[in-house]
């Protein structure tokens, strides 16, 4: 517990220097793509160290995140049997995979934006999109709608409630960050029941 406040503190410390959203842009993109942690764990703390920044965060986040979902795509498009297969396997999706092929591209657009709002792993779908081979502007436009309003009503909800939601976050720290990580985990385990 004492390990994740200095955590937190480290981070928001760090939210208003000039390497807080190159920080954000890398694991925003990273994420979509390969990384397991979402950049909502930087966003919290870079919005509520500076309220005034809340709409250039959640506009980093949301470029990040489209271009990482890019590159996802690009991997299973291009590199599936490369690095998709290796990703989907680490992940334990590989077996399912092929079944969940037959329905993607008639349900994409709506599983793009679902799990590019939810916890889901985005990562896993933004490489079946190019497995697939999506409509790219489909897979964008969803990309983009999805990302952008988790991101943004994330800050909205940070710059809206401000002083009260930081003193909450603060003083419910190990709770709130062992719901969120119950959360990604329950989007990793939904996701093995739906592949």
């Amino acid at each position: 517990m004492n390990i994740l406040r200095r955590l937190y503190d480290w981070a928001l410390a760090r939210a208003g220097s000039k390497h807080a959203l190159p920080s954000l842009f890398g694991i925003s993109f990273i994420e979509s793509s390969v990384f397991p942690i979402p950049p909502d764990v930087l966003i919290l703390p870079m919005v509520l160290a500076r309220r005034d920044r809340a709409w250039i965060i959640a506009t980093v986040a949301t470029v990040g995140s489209v271009l990482g979902g890019l590159a996802g795509y690009a991997i299973g498009y291009f590199f599936f049997e490369a690095i998709g297969e290796q990703i989907l396997a680490f992940y334990g999706y590989l077996s399912k995979f092929k079944e969940f092929t037959a329905y993607y591209n008639e349900w994409g657009a709506w599983i793009v934006a679902g799990a590019g709002f939810t916890p889901f792993p985005y990562k896993v779908i933004t490489i079946a999109s190019g497995v697939t081979k999506l409509d790219f502007a489909v897979f964008m436009i969803a990309s983009l709608v999805s990302r952008g309003a988790r991101f943004f009503l994330l800050a909205g909800l940070l710059w809206w409630f401000g002083p009260p939601i930081r003193r909450f976050v603060e003083a419910y720290l190990p709770q709130l960050t062992l719901l969120f990580f119950l959360l990604l985990v329950g989007g990793f385990v939904a996701l093995k029941y739906l592949f």
